[in-house]
């Protein structure tokens, strides 16, 4: 990960659509070992938008990467690779909050999810770079589902930058160190 200066977990954050995924798989290729793909992402076969935003993430990726789909990267973390790329974190809260059907529950019902997930990025000890979204520019989400996950992403974004020893931001493709 020649752009992360040899840090081992780098954090990418950005908006919809804002070049997100493709930098981080841009650091992962750099790094020159086999990669490890972290697909967290539940598919629903009747979101064909979405069905459609995956099969644009599976093209783009190389054909030697190993994917792990549907990804609990707490889980799979206990296990060492060359280097680990988590696309994204976004997708894996929601999957979180739908499990324990959460949408409708005070804040921090999904902090053992949290906290698991945090911990096991401080204990890794390889090369990681995680993809999360950066919601909280925005307007205020008009539904308590909205405001939920922008509260729960946010919270959970700054407890990841402070494990990563990099971070990045994107915006309109562009990256900004922040770490």
């Amino acid at each position: 990960m020649s752009d992360s200066a040899g840090s081992r977990r780098t954090l990418v954050l950005g908006g919809a659509r804002s070049g997100k995924s493709a930098f981080a798989e841009k650091l992962a290729i750099e790094s020159g070992g086999p990669v490890r793909y972290l697909a967290t992402a539940v598919l629903d076969p009747a979101d064909t938008d979405f069905a459609e935003r995956i099969a644009g993430h599976r093209a783009r990726r190389p054909a030697d990467w190993t994917v792990v789909e549907s990804a609990d990267p707490a889980k799979v973390l206990t296990e060492p690779a060359p280097i680990t790329l988590i696309d994204d974190i976004g997708t894996w809260l929601t999957a979180r909050i739908d499990d324990r059907d959460a949408w409708d529950l005070p804040r921090g019902t999904i902090t053992p999810d949290a906290d698991a997930l945090v911990a096991a990025v401080t204990a890794y000890r390889h090369p990681l770079v995680i993809v999360t979204p950066e919601v909280g520019m925005g307007i205020i989400p008009a539904t308590r589902s909205g405001r939920l996950f922008r509260d729960e992403i946010g919270a959970l974004n700054q407890r990841l930058a402070q494990a990563c020893d990099t971070a990045y931001l994107l915006v309109a493709g562009l990256p900004l160190r922040l770490k």
